[in-house]
């Protein structure tokens, strides 16, 4: 089973010092905090249209990908990034935004839809199937689909950026599991807190 857990994990985020810190980025914060604690860093790979980073993580070689082409255009970065390296699908794991998810919540699952989500959109038609795995970041909804664009865009309250933070250390201890291939155990500890 060891054999079939993830190998590549992307944070979806739009490059530039005005998102850092954005709803939208939180799949940036993910992957910043996962090289963060490896002691190591990204770096610039114009080939892959992204920030790439190589970490090991419970013994498995591991790449962290953060796109540079803006989140609508995600799918290009990941599936260059996919293709050099004969990463399958099934072991890719996506970070993003999650309006349908309260701040705080961290939920893991494979294929399903895109749900509007303009990063998940490009990276399903870039792979040519629905099959990656997603782990999304609630960040909760602003209440009218009118106020989604400037709401995912804005900054989060510092109480919020604290429970997104947590969320995202709780992701964190799970990768161990989501390495092995052991998506259920991961899922279960996930989908038990908050």
């Amino acid at each position: 089973m060891a054999d079939a857990g993830i190998r590549l994990i992307v944070g979806l985020g739009n490059p530039g010092a005005q998102y850092e810190a954005t709803r939208h980025n939180v799949g940036f914060w993910f992957v910043d905090a996962v090289a963060e604690a490896c002691r190591e860093s990204f770096r610039s790979e114009t080939k892959f249209h992204g920030d790439l980073c190589r970490v090991a993580l419970s013994g498995a070689d591991v790449r962290l990908l953060k796109p540079m082409t803006y989140m609508n255009r995600s799918g290009q970065s990941i599936s260059a990034v996919a293709r050099y390296f004969d990463i399958a699908p099934e072991r890719i794991l996506v970070a993003h935004d999650e309006l349908d998810l309260p701040v705080g919540a961290v939920r893991l699952k494979q294929g399903g839809g895109h749900a509007g989500h303009n990063g998940l959109r490009d990276t399903i038609s870039a792979l040519g199937t629905r099959d990656f795995w997603r782990l999304r970041i609630g960040i909760a909804h602003p209440g009218d689909r009118t106020l989604v664009t400037g709401y995912v865009l804005g900054h989060p309250s510092r109480d919020d950026a604290s429970r997104i933070r947590d969320a995202l250390d709780d992701a964190d201890r799970r990768l161990p599991d989501l390495i092995g291939g052991e998506f259920q155990l991961a899922m279960n500890a996930l989908h038990s807190q908050r």
